[in-house]
């Protein structure tokens, strides 16, 4: 098992499927779980704003029997206030583990290489693999372990690197669709995805359909622009109506309804959004079980 979660690679195949099935398992029964972190310490740290985040984080810890401390970044200040190799030793002697949301992927790199606990991403500018695997488990209890299609709308930002790397990983088909210049940051050579410029062609056949928000936080600026390049590439019902009929819409939230999805998927009965939402809580909490809690008994 690895030793922090900074990105998807950090796991195996085996890896993966064991938190899944672990995920699903705490879903259905919290209680058998309920001491996985009992005397264990996980801080908490944000620089950006977050609500799923941080409830499912906080609420996860507790239910394992742990407990969570909120690290604040006004207070803490990585890497102004000083050196980030002192703040992953001082708080490596406080902690078992801390999960951080960070502008800089680069950030959370040097803190895995002075702490001595692990470090988990809770979202950095390069990828998100919390989210990642609360989504892989929200498919798996829709699609099983059957062969899968997902079709991947907007643009290529961390959510959809680190679904390439889960997917990747699992053998599923994964499909970008997206503008020119707005393609995944991550190499297409190591993982196992393709681009699509043609929204119906990239729905046609696929079992999933997902999208994000067209301008992450950080990029305002770009508003305008990204409203008129990303326009072709909302999901509409059109765009559902080419895909399975049983095809669900993922979409990781907050949404912009009526920009990246019309109001009338997202509220559809094909809408799976709100058990991604959920299940950031479950999966979370199987990977800190893993990482520091009594399931490492089973690396």
């Amino acid at each position: 098992m690895m030793n922090n979660f900074l990105n998807v690679v950090d796991l195996s195949q085996d890896e993966v499927e064991k938190l899944i099935d672990l995920a699903i398992d705490m879903k259905k029964d919290k209680v058998a779980y309920s001491t996985d972190l009992t005397g264990k310490k996980v801080g908490l740290y944000f620089q950006k704003p977050s609500m799923r985040t941080r409830v499912s984080f906080e609420v996860g810890v507790i239910e394992l029997g742990g407990v969570p401390i909120n690290l604040h970044a006004e207070e803490i200040k990585i890497g102004s206030r000083e050196p980030i190799k002192d703040v992953a030793r001082v708080l490596s002697r406080y902690l078992d583990a801390m999960m951080l949301r960070v502008n800089r992927h680069s950030d959370l790199e040097e803190l895995a290489l002075y702490s001595k606990i692990p470090i988990i991403n809770g979202l950095s500018d390069l990828s998100h693999p919390c989210q990642a695997l609360a989504d892989i488990v929200t498919i798996r209890e829709r699609k099983g372990k059957d062969k899968v299609k997902v079709a991947y709308f907007g643009d290529g930002n961390n959510v959809c690197n680190s679904l390439i790397e889960i997917c990747s990983l699992l053998k599923i088909d994964f499909v970008v669709c997206c503008p020119v210049g707005y393609e995944p940051s991550i190499s297409s050579r190591s993982h196992f995805y393709t681009i699509e410029r043609d929204p119906m062609l990239a729905a046609k056949n696929a079992d999933v359909l997902y999208t994000d928000v067209w301008t992450s936080m950080g990029q305002e600026q770009e508003t305008f622009q990204r409203k008129r390049i990303f326009a072709p590439y909302k999901v509409s019902k059109a765009i559902m109506a080419v895909a399975k009929d049983n095809a669900i819409f993922m979409h990781c939230l907050p949404a912009h309804r009526g920009e990246e999805v019309d109001d009338d998927v997202f509220e559809s009965e094909n809408s799976v959004v709100f058990d991604q939402a959920e299940n950031r809580l479950h999966a979370q909490k199987a990977l800190m079980s893993f990482l520091i809690g009594s399931r490492t008994e089973k690396k």
